[in-house]
């Protein structure tokens, strides 16, 4: 990835946007066979968090202020295209992430839904499970917390 930039729902462009809402159907409705409602209404909330390659969108979180999501602050719908998984692109735009939950919100302390065949990815970057499994949209998630 050659740029990762922070945007507010209103600083998107029209384009941005459509690569963003295009790679995460492409991932996690199509790749992972998941028939769920996407586009939530709370993406107007979030920060954006975008990471390019060749001027193309490649990988891809959200992140919330404690209250707009959980009672912590919080990462999601954290997406990178399957082509570009190789090269490490998840853990880059994942700490990049966190660092902008520090830097925009002034917190360290974040809650996460995770996918469970994930939970190693967040446990490296410090995360640790917090209650029982649970099905979201089919999916097996549990809560992780980093203090």
């Amino acid at each position: 990835m050659r740029t990762i930039l922070t945007k507010s729902f209103t600083e998107l462009s029209t384009k941005e946007l459509y690569d963003i809402l295009q790679l995460r159907a492409e991932v996690f409705v199509v790749e992972q066979n998941c028939v769920y409602q996407d586009i939530d209404g709370k993406d107007e909330k979030a920060l954006h968090v975008i990471g390019f390659k060749n001027d193309k969108i490649v990988a891809y979180c959200r992140i919330f202020k404690p209250g707009d999501y959980f009672e912590k602050a919080s990462i999601g719908r954290v997406v990178v295209a399957a082509n570009e998984r190789k090269f490490g692109y998840g853990h880059i735009i994942f700490q990049h992430s966190m660092d902008a939950v520090e830097t925009f919100f002034k917190e360290t302390s974040i809650k996460i839904s995770a996918q469970l065949y994930l939970k190693k990815f967040y446990e490296s970057h410090g995360f640790v499970q917090v209650g029982e499994g649970y099905l979201e949209d089919d999916i097996p998630h549990i809560g992780m917390l980093k203090e």
